[in-house]
């Protein structure tokens, strides 16, 4: 992945924010004297939006589009036109394009629920999105500046798990645990399963934490390397227990146990990896990362089984179905593979992105869907059993974050970055009985 030289504002929200860049705003809440100070402190307030204030008109994000000189839809198609996509192979998404054409939108699989501007999710690099993880329906785990955050949506309620911005150090004596601990560790990345938190940082650092326990379990540095950045962190469960495999700048896949915290495999590529996820029967691991060709590789020793062609840049996510027989791969030409391990020669869908490359996946529990986020406003859904030709589209403005779904299928929740409108949206699944939808 890109590490230096890069401006990352270039490619971020925050190097074109969303109220900056809306025509109007500046006038509407940047310029407020103190002959209206009281009228501009009332406009600022952040105030969420429910699903009833959605369905009588009202902005989900909250953008008071009647108070602007420019309308929601004009907006729209200057993103379309303005947005720059961060590419390492030049010119890789404008081939997409040529080439692919987008499936139909029309699917209505999930609605809107709630948005919570109380939340500040943020983004340390611009090409790592998988900040977001959801543990159960109400509960998402998020990183928002120094803190990892969680967030009830029961009680609307937010609370400060862990702090990076002071010295952490960890509270049991496990071997091979760094007892100095880390300070001011700048976070790249987070998973959080059941009750496991792992976090990652820009110079190697891994952060465990058992969410029914105070402290932290375990510190470690990856390797001393200078570019050594996390990149992505998966947890899974085993038959020997619960473990995870983080994705290192260093070219290397590391395993570890995550009851126990020690490290079990170490797997070295020609390539930084950017991203890792091991199949549902735990055999074979899908690598991605600074070439144009994913990998599947065999979980037990790390050698090459299969290789996936036709990207066309480098790729930062995959996630596997849960038959285990199909796993897709997302990448900065702004297209989402989906494989069939039956026939890897050509990919049995290609999912087009509207404005840059897709940085998250995740499939259902269930496998009937397909979430696909794109760095910046739209979110994809494609239903798997109509073949991923349908699709429902989720439209807002901002940077993400990151995209979870819940365990239980029920909600999705989408990280927003943005200077003013940062946010955390949450949309329900659909159910074909109303009484379903009052349930908690």
């Amino acid at each position: 992945m890109s590490y230096n030289g890069v401006d990352q504002m270039d490619y971020m929200v925050d190097g074109g924010d969303v109220a900056d860049s809306i025509d109007g705003i500046d006038e509407e809440y940047h310029a407020a004297d103190d002959a209206n100070l009281d009228e501009y402190d009332m406009l600022m307030k952040v105030t969420d939006t429910s699903a009833p204030q959605a369905r009588k008109g009202k902005d989900i994000q909250g953008i008071p589009w009647e108070r602007l000189n420019i309308t929601r839809e004009s907006y729209r198609l200057t993103r379309l036109e303005q947005y720059r996509n961060y590419e390492n192979v030049p010119s890789s998404g404008e081939a997409v394009d040529k080439r692919c054409k987008p499936t139909e939108k029309g699917g209505s699989y999930f609605e809107f629920f709630h948005n919570t501007r109380l939340v500040k999710p943020t983004i340390l690099h611009f090409q790592l999105r998988n900040l977001v993880w959801a543990t159960s329906k109400h509960d998402v785990y998020l990183i928002s500046n120094y803190s990892v955050m969680h967030w009830s949506s029961l009680f609307r309620n937010l609370t400060e798990v862990l702090n990076f911005s002071g010295h952490i150090v960890p509270t049991e004596r496990n071997p091979g645990t760094f007892l100095e601990g880390f300070t001011r560790t700048q976070l790249s990345t987070l998973a959080v399963k059941d009750r496991f938190l792992v976090a990652g940082g820009f110079h190697g650092e891994l952060v465990c934490k058992c969410l029914d326990k105070p402290g932290v379990s375990f510190c470690t540095r990856t390797t001393h390397q200078e570019n050594a950045i996390t990149n992505a962190i998966e947890i899974f469960d085993s038959s020997s227990g619960v473990h995870f495999m983080t994705s290192n700048n260093d070219c290397g896949v590391r395993e570890y146990d995550l009851e126990r915290f020690q490290l079990l495999n170490h797997f070295r590529f020609p390539w930084p990896v950017n991203h890792t996820s091991i199949s549902p029967d735990g055999k074979l691991v899908a690598v991605v990362g600074d070439d144009v060709n994913g990998l599947l590789v065999d979980a037990r020793n790390g050698k090459t089984v299969a290789s996936v062609a036709g990207h066309l840049d480098y790729s930062f996510a995959s996630a596997w179905h849960p038959d285990g027989r199909i796993f897709a791969t997302g990448n900065q030409d702004k297209t989402c593979r989906v494989w069939d391990l039956r026939n890897l020669h050509t990919p049995m869908a290609i999912l087009k992105g509207n404005i840059g490359a897709v940085r998250s996946i995740r499939f259902s529990v269930d496998g009937q869907f397909l979430v696909v986020a794109e760095p910046a406003d739209f979110v994809h859904i494609y239903n798997t059993k109509e073949n991923f030709e349908t699709r429902q589209e989720i439209d807002f403005f901002g940077e993400i974050s990151g995209v979870s779904l819940s365990p239980d299928d029920e909600s999705i929740y989408i990280g927003i970055w943005d200077r003013t409108y940062a946010s955390l949206l949450q949309y329900n699944r659909r159910h074909p009985y109303e009484y379903l939808d009052s349930l908690v």
